[in-house]
């Protein structure tokens, strides 16, 4: 398969799972995906834990995310034990990183927050990735070279958090600004296709009283974004500009992070210009400066058979299936909503 053909595949794959996600998942029926029954109270009916569409998308998001880190780093022959060990130590951070951050910028410690978790991985990716280089098996070369590396990581991220959006529209969070409360040319871009939320339980409701407001479709522009430039990306690392994609995947990501925010109506904290886009505004610089600093001395060639070949390994699948229940069993089961379930028998079918 050539790089141009894999890349039109994954584009048709990719913006026919967003068309499907913007047109249903702000309908108030998929918010909450199943119950299950936990305690019994005195009046006969249990109480319930929900899991929620949330979790299964941002499952969904990291499984795609860590596929197409492990695929492109495969490209490279970079060794598969290497390759888990980044994953690992990078979701190990950021995973937890997106609840704290939230609870000290927002003070809520029943939320998660991608753009801190972002953050906190542009700080560390670098010297993830270093420190990877230095264990047993990267001796005595290393066997990753950091700005790919680096370039794939973002790659990836572009790809998790544009598919992840699907998770916040499910979840009616991140959510933008009402409509007619907009500047006017804010207003005749999206008067037309705004995002509308129904259902109680969404954040938009509860958190800002939105419920059925025409919203600026933020989720939707963000989404669109991010993997049409995970698209760019795999495309210019397949063809061995890894300083280009990286450059271009951070730039953008990172910038439409502070952009976005000012079309955005959920809570970011008390400052007129949030500590997020603080954290947008000293990622660039940081993650260019240190892309310099780990600069690449070997010009490296793509494989693309190579990287699809070792993405199909049955440990690597199976790698991702756990990773793809940790990470549902983390997000989603859901703290803020509850459930009360009764049952019965149908005695006309005993």
């Amino acid at each position: 398969m050539t790089p141009s053909m894999f890349v039109l595949l994954l584009a048709l794959a990719c913006f026919l799972v967003l068309a499907w996600g913007f047109r249903t998942l702000p309908g108030e029926n998929w918010q909450i995906l199943a119950a299950m029954p936990r305690r019994r109270d005195a009046s006969g009916t249990w109480q319930g834990l929900n899991l929620t569409w949330y979790g299964l998308l941002t499952a969904n998001a990291y499984l795609a995310a860590t596929a197409i880190l492990s695929l492109l780093l495969g490209t490279l022959h970079v060794p598969g034990g290497a390759v888990f060990t980044v994953a690992v130590l990078m979701l190990g951070i950021c995973v937890p990183a997106s609840r704290l951050v939230a609870w000290l910028v927002e003070g809520k410690a029943h939320t998660f927050t991608v753009g801190g978790a972002v953050f906190v991985g542009t700080l560390v990716a670098p010297w993830v990735v270093g420190l990877t280089n230095h264990l047993p098996w990267s001796q005595p070369a290393p066997v990753m070279p950091v700005v790919a590396t680096l370039a794939a990581i973002v790659t990836a991220y572009a790809f998790g958090e544009g598919l992840g959006r699907l998770a916040c529209l499910s979840f009616g969070c991140c959510y933008g600004k009402p409509i007619e409360t907009c500047h006017p040319l804010v207003r005749v871009l999206f008067a037309r296709r705004p995002l509308v939320f129904s259902g109680a339980l969404k954040k938009i409701s509860y958190a800002s009283n939105l419920e059925r407001t025409p919203v600026v479709p933020i989720q939707v522009l963000t989404a669109t974004l991010y993997v049409t430039t995970g698209l760019m990306n795999t495309w210019l690392f397949l063809a061995g500009h890894f300083g280009m994609a990286f450059v271009l995947g951070t730039v953008v990501t990172q910038g439409w992070r502070v952009g976005s925010e000012l079309l955005r109506a959920d809570y970011r904290g008390d400052q007129s210009f949030s500590a997020y886009q603080w954290m947008g505004l000293v990622a660039i610089p940081y993650a260019l400066i240190m892309a310099g600093w780990f600069r690449d001395n070997v010009l490296y060639q793509p494989d693309l058979n190579a990287g699809l070949t070792a993405l199909w390994q049955p440990g690597v699948l199976l790698a991702l299936q756990g990773l793809w229940l940790l990470i549902f069993i983390y997000t989603g089961r859901s703290s803020v909503t509850g459930a009360t379930l009764s049952f019965h028998v149908h005695r006309d079918r005993i």
